[in-house]
């Protein structure tokens, strides 16, 4: 199939260097509420690109579901695919893509463990529909058909339904540390502005324009 004439023109406003905060968090955080704002769905989605101990990558979309000075962070099965490609290579690329806004912010960094404390403190806050599924699934391993799934759910749902869903062994968050974050504004003619902010030793950002 030529899909070749699938095309649509950008038409967003100039992003010039001295619209840019200094700190890219500050500048996500900026870009991040206008997205919100917006009221496109999952203004949190993500694509998380990861490197299996091959070298082969793998991508898959998951949610942010907070962020700050120390990084990006989402949550997961320690066991699952992802989890294992982190632990063989803690290089990681996210990629957030408004396309209301026509925008795109990418990120690379390395992903690491966030503390239990702190995984316990999110998971407290799930709807208990959450909090059960997460017990449920073995996250990427093969199985044989969904009704294993449901049946699970309903078991431990009657498991503990008079008290409240411990937070599994096996579950857990992991924060990006950002090291390169480039800013993506789409033009007209494909003459997209793009800046990429880079990390310093001393932990300052070099801020460069890039050519579309």
């Amino acid at each position: 199939m030529d899909v070749s004439d699938l095309r649509r023109s950008a038409t967003g406003p100039a992003l010039e260097r001295d619209d840019l905060d200094k700190d890219p968090i500050v500048q996500f955080g900026l870009w991040f509420g206008e997205a919100c704002d917006s009221d496109r769905m999952d203004p949190n989605a993500m694509t998380l690109s990861t490197v299996d101990a091959g070298n082969r990558p793998a991508s898959r979309t998951v949610l942010l579901k907070y962020f700050d000075q120390r990084g990006f962070v989402f949550f997961t099965n320690l066991e699952s695919s992802k989890a294992g490609h982190i632990a063989a290579n803690a290089h990681v690329a996210l990629l957030f893509f408004w396309r209301e806004l026509g925008r795109q912010i990418s990120i690379r960094g390395r992903a690491g463990k966030i503390p239990t404390s702190e995984t316990l403190r999110y998971f407290a806050t799930r709807p208990r529909g959450s909090q059960i599924g997460a017990w449920v699934s073995s996250q990427s391993s093969i199985i044989s058909t969904r009704s294993l799934l449901e049946a699970k759910f309903e078991e431990l749902k009657q498991k503990f339904r008079d008290r409240e869903v411990p937070l599994p062994s096996f579950w857990g968050g992991y924060r990006v540390i950002p090291e390169e974050m480039e800013f993506w504004q789409g033009r007209t003619n494909r003459l997209h502005d793009r800046f990429i902010y880079t990390r310093q030793d001393d932990d300052r950002w070099r801020i460069d324009r890039l050519a579309p």
